[in-house]
């Protein structure tokens, strides 16, 4: 295996192991501020970020060592979809993630991803393009902004501050506005897709 897949198998694998780390407290019905949740958000923040930086790492390493490839190019969008798409899961449960944001972030990865396999299957790899990228960084941001809102409950910060309600439920929409971003920059980036794309469904209709 080429070493810059083995960086986008690592973000893979790490997407099932967060969605663990984050419901095990939650599944054991642990309190704010145990043992248990402090230890949920100490490891799921640093093993985010390394998943994140792999996005970085394997294109990277990829045209450094001329490892650049069809398969890569197919393989990189795929495993930013299940990490992100596991971590929304995450953050929809939880309630900083409406469903009305969610469910419409999931047709389109599912299209966008029924769009490379049209290409794929017309001899083309669909490698992501600059409006793609813009959103990943705003799917990454509005994960980290999630879960510092998650970190302060579950470790108790929430009262050690003396946080009300009003405070957090602000913490909230910002986290909201996030998440419409998201959306309105998927929805941007699949419409670039189609119009580069797009002759390759007609073609296959």
């Amino acid at each position: 295996m080429k070493t810059s897949n083995k960086f986008t198998v690592a973000r893979v694998i790490s997407s099932p192991v967060l969605f663990l780390i984050y419901f095990i407290p939650v599944w054991t019905k642990a309190e704010p501020g145990s043992a248990l949740a402090i230890t949920s958000m100490v490891l799921s923040i640093p093993l985010l970020a390394l998943a994140e930086l792999t996005d970085y790492f394997d294109g990277h390493y990829a045209r450094l060592h001329n490892e650049v490839s069809d398969f890569g190019k197919m393989f990189d969008p795929f495993a930013d979809v299940f990490l992100h798409l596991s971590m929304f899961t995450c953050f929809v449960f939880s309630g900083y993630m409406p469903v009305c944001f969610y469910i419409p972030i999931l047709y389109r990865e599912f299209s966008q991803n029924f769009l490379r396999m049209a290409a794929a299957k017309s001899g083309t790899a669909i490698a992501a393009r600059k409006g793609g990228k813009v959103k990943t960084v705003f799917y990454v941001a509005s994960c980290f902004v999630a879960l510092a809102q998650e970190t302060l409950v579950r470790t108790g910060l929430v009262e050690v501050f003396g946080l009300n309600d009003l405070v957090m439920d602000i913490f909230r929409y910002v986290g909201y506005g996030f998440f419409g971003v998201c959306v309105l920059l998927a929805y941007t980036s699949f419409i670039d897709y189609l119009k580069n794309f797009g002759k390759i469904l007609k073609d296959n209709i």
